[in-house]
C-alpha cells in the first residue's frame, strides 16, 4: 500500500507517498471544488498536507528523504550492530523492513478501517451497521455494505482491512 490517499467526494484522486499526494492535491484544485480528504494508509488517519509548499519533482535521482535521529542502545546492542554486514544504519534498516514486512495485527487492519470510515463514511448508507459487522467479524455482511458505497471508498476500506480490492464494478444507481 502506499503511504497516502486522498479523496475528494467518494473517488480517490491521488495516492503515494506525502509529496506526491500534496502535489496531485494542489495541481487538481483549480479542477474540483469540495473538501479533500488525505488519509495515512498504514493507519486509517485524516491527515493534513501542505500542498502550497510542495516543491516540484527535480530531475535526476529523487532523494532519499533519510533523517538523522538519535537512538539509545545498550553497549551490547551496539557490540552486535557494528558485526552486522553494513554496519549499524543497514543493520537497523534491514531489521525494520523485516518488522514493517510481517505486516499489521489484524486489530490494527480494523482500527485503521474504522478510523477511515468514521471519518469519510459518515453519511453512506448502512454506515452504522457497517461499523457493527467490523467489529464483530461479519465480513460477509460488511462486504454486502460496502458494495452500496462509492467503488473508490469500497475499495480502500477493503484494502485497509487487508483484502484484496475487488475487481471494478458499474457504481450504485442515485
Amino acid at each position: 500500500m502506499s503511504g497516502y490517499t486522498a479523496f475528494l467526494g467518494g473517488k480517490a484522486i491521488a495516492a503515494g507517498d506525502r509529496d506526491e499526494v500534496a502535489r496531485a492535491v494542489r495541481d487538481s484544485l483549480h479542477l474540483h471544488d469540495g473538501a479533500v480528504m488525505v488519509f495515512e494508509d498504514e493507519t486509517g488517519r485524516i491527515t493534513d498536507i501542505d500542498y502550497r509548499s510542495v516543491a516540484a519533482p527535480g530531475a535526476g535521482r529523487p532523494k532519499l528523504g533519510v533523517t538523522a535521529r538519535e537512538v539509545t542502545l545498550l553497549p551490547r546492542h551496539w557490540e552486535w550492530l557494528s558485526q552486522q554486514p553494513g554496519g549499524a544504519s543497514a543493520a537497523l534498516r534491514r531489521l525494520v523492513e523485516e518488522a514493517r514486512g510481517k505486516g499489521q495485527t489484524e486489530r490494527q487492519r480494523r482500527d485503521a478501517a474504522y478510523r477511515f470510515m468514521q471519518a469519510a463514511c459518515g453519511d453512506m448508507p448502512g454506515y452504522e451497521e457497517a461499523l457493527r459487522a467490523l467489529y464483530a467479524g461479519r465480513e460477509d455482511d460488511l462486504t454486502a455494505i460496502l458494495q452500496q458505497w462509492p467503488q473508490d471508498i469500497a475499495r480502500y476500506a477493503a484494502t485497509l482491512l487487508g483484502h484484496a480490492p475487488n475487481e471494478p464494478r458499474t457504481e450504485p444507481a442515485a
